[in-house]
C-alpha cells in the first residue's frame, strides 16, 4: 500500500514528530499504471477521491495522431516506441507514458495525454528532420 501522509515526518529543528493521529483513507495512493504497447485496448476504471473516476490504459496498440500542421487528427497503430525520457527503465521496457516518443505509420509522435490516467493515447506529430 502506498501512503501520501506526512505524519512521520521530522521538525525543521531535527526532532521527531509524534503523530496526532492514525492514518486516514484520503492519504492512500496507489501504484503508477505502466501502459505497455500490446494488443487490444485493455482499460481499468478506477473511483478517486471526490467521486470522480480515472480511466487507467493498460496496454494499448493505437493512438490519436494530431498533425499541427494540417490540423487533422487521425486514429493510428503504434509500431514501436522510439524512446521515453521519463525514466531510463521505462524507455527500457518501451513503457508509454506523456513525453514518450512513437513510431507510427505517419512518422514519429510524441504523447501529450496522460495514458494512465486519461485512458487515451493522444500525440502529437514531430517535424521530419
Amino acid at each position: 500500500m502506498v501512503w501520501h501522509g506526512d505524519l512521520h515526518k521530522r521538525k525543521r529543528t531535527g526532532g521527531r514528530t509524534k503523530p496526532y493521529r492514525k492514518k486516514r483513507k484520503f492519504e492512500r495512493g496507489r501504484y503508477p499504471v505502466e501502459t505497455v504497447l500490446g494488443e487490444g485496448e485493455e482499460r481499468k476504471v478506477v473511483r478517486v477521491r471526490g467521486g470522480g473516476r480515472k480511466v487507467k490504459l493498460m496496454a494499448a496498440k493505437y493512438a490519436n495522431i494530431s498533425d499541427p500542421r494540417t490540423g487533422k487528427t487521425v486514429k493510428v497503430e503504434i509500431l514501436d516506441v522510439i524512446r521515453n525520457p521519463a525514466n531510463m527503465d521505462y524507455n527500457r521496457r518501451r513503457i508509454l507514458t506523456r513525453g514518450a516518443i512513437i513510431r507510427t505509420e505517419l512518422g514519429t509522435a510524441k504523447v501529450v495525454s496522460r495514458p494512465g490516467q486519461n485512458g487515451v493515447i493522444n500525440a502529437v506529430l514531430l517535424p521530419e528532420e
